[in-house]
């Protein structure tokens, strides 16, 4: 996932890396949405913890299904049309979401990742941040 995937710049005064916020790294899925889709990652802690700690291997075909019900995600990308009839976006890349069951259409990234693009319009609350 995009959250445990840290991507390092080198502080200019030190030299050492140092991590970037997630609102500052890439999209490294090679998907990027047009007009009014969003690019969201399905956000799944439960089920990374127990692949962590049980060394669970879903098939996936399963995973796919299960990332059409789960609500939670994060927003990776936003196409360029999104939200502009309103006076603020819903999202921005980062933050973490709400998104409406079965909506939008699965792919796998180039980095072997599952990801959804849905319509703006599927995105309907912001959550804080879970720990």
């Amino acid at each position: 996932m995009l959250q445990s995937q840290v991507l390092q710049s080198k502080d200019s005064a030190v030299g050492d890396p140092v991590e970037l916020p997630i609102r500052q790294r890439l999209n490294l899925s090679g998907r990027h949405p047009k007009g009014r889709a969003v690019l969201v990652q399905p956000y799944e802690p439960e089920l990374d913890r127990a692949k962590r700690e049980s060394n669970l291997i879903i098939p996936q075909q399963v995973g796919e299904k299960t990332v059409l019900l789960e609500n939670r995600a994060r927003v990776i990308e936003v196409g360029p049309m999104a939200w502009d009839d309103e006076k603020e976006p819903r999202a921005r890349p980062g933050d973490l979401v709400l998104v409406t069951k079965f909506a939008g259409f699965i792919t796998l990234g180039m980095d072997n990742v599952l990801y959804r693009l849905v319509n703006d319009r599927d995105i309907f609350c912001v959550l804080d941040e879970e720990s």
